[in-house]
């Protein structure tokens, strides 16, 4: 079963909510990973959580959210392992998981409307990367420049 952890800062509540809501719907299961009020946070707690939970096992992928996903993706992506991706259509989430092999969506709650951001979770979440070999071969450069 895909599990999917989600977390957000305060200006993201709303559609990290309608994000839970719509995946519930389709029967998908999620963990609420925070922030549970529109109280000023601190994005990088989220971004930390939402990946530790991606790392270990206990989610299959994440989706971050914050007012533009900037400062979402660019926490995630320090972390060892974790392939976040910032997008704002369908395209762009539906090869970063094809062709990267992200294992976690960045979504900007002030810039993108809910129908469009549940619309590119739905993409990010409905595809699978490809395998094919230059994929692989990027992806292990990738691994490198974690490593340097």
């Amino acid at each position: 079963m895909i599990k999917i952890a989600i977390g957000g800062d305060h200006s993201s509540l709303a559609l990290k909510t309608s994000i839970i809501n719509h995946l519930k719907q389709k029967g998908v299961v999620s963990a609420d990973l925070g922030t549970y009020t529109e109280e000023s946070t601190d994005y990088p707690i989220y971004a930390k959580k939402v990946s530790d939970a991606v790392l270990s096992g206990e989610a299959n992928f994440g989706i971050l959210v914050c007012g533009t996903g900037v400062g979402m993706s660019i926490a995630a992506n320090k972390i060892k392992g974790i392939r976040c991706a910032l997008c704002g259509d369908t395209y762009s989430a539906k090869m970063t998981r094809l062709h990267n092999d992200a294992n976690v969506l960045a979504l900007g709650a002030r810039v993108l409307g809910e129908d469009v951001a549940l619309e590119i979770a739905d993409a990010f979440l409905e595809n699978s990367f490809c395998g094919e070999p230059r994929h692989i071969n990027r992806l292990n450069m990738v691994k490198e420049l974690e490593n340097a």
